[in-house]
């Protein structure tokens, strides 16, 4: 009697589970789900009810024309109107550029984007292949059940999860916008909203533009369910945003801080936090506060090391400029929408204006380019600390400032650089 290879089946098994269990690690959170829909018996993501058809805006507290004045701000802004060449137009350029200048805007100059251009490249493939061409992935994705937006590092791609959704967020994008994929039609931002939410997890390494975008569509919304049943709410996103002094995220962290103040000028609103994580994200943000005051240059520049506090202001390390001019136009930008209890002394916050717009204004609209990322952080703080928004203060300043061409406004196409500055790891 021959009996049955039990050991070579249990090898065999053992070897077929770990390559399921490979598969399933790797695949994309859309392939998860369907994994677990099928064999573990979860169900099926249910759409988020969105109360909305436009997204809330947090509006800036001051207006303060002794940081910076009319004609400063004017300046700045010029830097980094979206003056992008429509071969190879980098996503994450025109995401940037969407988001501090608004799906509306229009300008004289003729070499900048208008607001309904740049949307329409970032939402419509079609648009997006007239730059980039057939041989480059699409940068919106068709997927069974939506839309997805392709993110990393690839030539061509948004650099960051949820940046492209929130950019066109606080760009003021509506919730019927027309998306186009490669083949699909008939989807509007709402679809790729519920893509998002469905495919939202905590464990994700970048989770700042995720919930900024959910922070402006949902409330009074605090808590909703994501796919496979997981159970999400405000509460655990501010709890990811604070995690870990020695997890920065991009950006020198900044962008989890300006995430926190956000979130929190919404419950102000919209009482989406517990008051017991309000109050832990609050003390969060005073030593955030406290960091900045004992971490600032004499200059009034923010190193990236900011974190450190007295020590990155005692020994000052050797970086490149753009480093500081992240970390310095990023903290102004969330301070513009704190309450004076979270600003360092206002001395500072004036040195660290002057500082920025010397650096900006120094500089021509072409050398800016390659870092114009960074720099669109400094022109959009800069209108936050005038109480406006940079296209609002533009139209006004053109009626009386007629456009007119110069060398420190002009790029030149034909030696724009074309590497990938905005894809490092500090943004």
């Amino acid at each position: 009697m021959r009996h049955f290879p039990w050991k070579t089946f249990l090898a065999i098994q053992a070897v077929v589970l770990a390559a399921f269990g490979v598969a399933y690690a790797v695949s994309t959170p859309v392939a998860q789900d369907l994994v677990e829909q099928e064999l573990l018996g979860r169900e099926p993501f249910v759409p988020v009810a969105i109360p909305r058809s436009e997204p809330l805006v947090v509006e800036p507290l001051y207006d303060r024309p002794d940081l910076v004045s009319d004609e400063e701000l004017a300046a700045v802004l010029d830097r980094v109107l979206p003056r992008f060449h429509h071969k190879r137009t980098k996503p994450n350029f025109v995401e940037h550029a969407v988001r501090i200048w608004g799906v509306n805007a229009e300008f004289d100059d003729p070499q900048a984007m208008s607001g309904q251009d740049m949307q329409g490249f970032l939402t419509d493939h079609a648009r997006y292949a007239a730059s980039w061409g057939d041989e480059t992935e699409s940068l919106v994705v068709d997927r069974p059940e939506g839309l997805a937006i392709r993110w990393g590092r690839e030539t061509g791609a948004s650099v960051h999860h949820d940046h492209w959704l929130a950019s066109l967020t606080e760009g003021g994008v509506t919730i019927d916008t027309p998306v186009y994929g490669p083949a699909r039609r008939g989807m509007v931002i709402g679809d790729v909203i519920q893509e998002s939410l469905s495919d939202f997890r905590l464990d994700e390494r970048e989770t700042e533009w995720t919930a900024m975008a959910f922070g402006l569509w949902l409330p009074p919304t605090r808590e909703w369910v994501g796919s496979g049943g997981r159970q999400y709410s405000f509460d655990l996103l501010v709890r990811r945003l604070m995690r870990g002094q020695k997890e920065l995220g991009v950006c020198s962290g900044t962008h989890r801080v300006y995430s926190l103040m956000l979130l929190i000028r919404l419950d102000d609103e919209f009482d989406i936090l517990s008051d017991g994580v309000r109050a832990t994200a609050y003390s969060h943000l005073e030593n955030v506060r406290d960091r900045i005051i004992a971490a600032q240059w004499d200059d009034g520049r923010w190193p990236s090391n900011w974190p450190n506090g007295a020590d990155a202001a005692a020994n000052h390390i050797d970086e490149e400029l753009y480093k500081q001019v992240i970390a310095t136009g990023h903290h102004l930008e969330w301070l513009a929408i704190a309450p004076p209890e979270l600003h360092p002394p206002d001395e500072q916050i004036r040195k660290a204006a002057r500082w920025v717009i010397d650096t900006t204004t120094s500089q021509t609209a072409n050398d800016i380019l390659p870092r114009y990322t960074f720099y669109s952080h400094v022109g959009n703080a800069l209108a936050l600390w005038r109480k406006t928004h940079p296209t609002l203060f533009w139209r006004t300043w053109r009626a009386s400032h007629p456009y007119a061409a110069t060398p420190k406004n002009t790029v030149d196409w034909e030696t724009e650089s074309t590497d990938e500055d905005d894809t490092s790891s500090s943004h």
